[in-house]
């Protein structure tokens, strides 16, 4: 049976490498195609617990953590992530960054995704914040890892009431399944007002 539940202080920062091995599988997927590493992910991911707004959603089958989300306030994220918002000349503190959400194949399409959403709306209410933000990465159409029968997300962010932000665009660093080096990927903002 699957259960959703919110974390923070030391129980977030006792899933942490939960979370690392939930991206590390789910982002090698497309869009992201992420070569990910524990080295790396040891290093990002204490964010999360060492914000004083750091959230963690966990879904379990169990025991067993199959399903993560994150979120923090804007002003507390990195320079890359709040450059768009800045420039557009945006108050960070009325935003609520929403992180990585990931979920293993098996458990999709039974509303961990809708509950991702309706926990960390509710975090971000719970901590004073009157907007949400999350972002995701642009692939071409004709990118060759991309699968015929890929469906975008846009559609289920475009129902739980998020719009997509073409002027708030940023540029993330990773490297790609099968690249020797870290490369630049284009970030497009979706937003909502709570």
């Amino acid at each position: 049976m699957l259960t959703v539940a919110r974390l923070s202080g030391a129980q977030m920062r006792e899933r942490l490498e939960d979370l690392a091995r939930l991206r590390i599988t789910v982002f090698r997927d497309w869009p992201y195609l992420y070569e990910g590493t524990m080295e790396h992910e040891r290093e990002y991911l204490p964010r999360y617990p060492d914000a004083k707004t750091g959230t963690l959603i966990v879904a379990r089958d169990g025991d067993t953590i199959v399903g993560a989300s994150t979120a923090l306030g804007l002003d507390e994220e990195s320079d890359y992530v709040r450059k768009p918002f800045e420039a557009a000349g945006m108050e960070l503190s009325r935003i609520f960054y929403f992180g990585e959400s990931v979920l293993l194949p098996q458990y999709r399409g039974q509303g961990v995704g809708v509950r991702f959403f309706e926990e960390r709306e509710k975090a971000a209410r719970d901590h004073g914040y009157s907007q949400t933000a999350f972002c995701g990465v642009v692939r071409p159409d004709d990118h060759p890892a991309r699968p015929h029968d890929y469906e975008p997300l846009d559609a289920f962010w475009g129902n739980r009431g998020y719009q997509r932000r073409g002027d708030l665009v940023a540029t993330f660093t990773w490297q790609d399944i099968g690249d020797t080096a870290k490369t630049e990927k284009p970030m497009i903002y979706w937003m909502k007002s709570l």
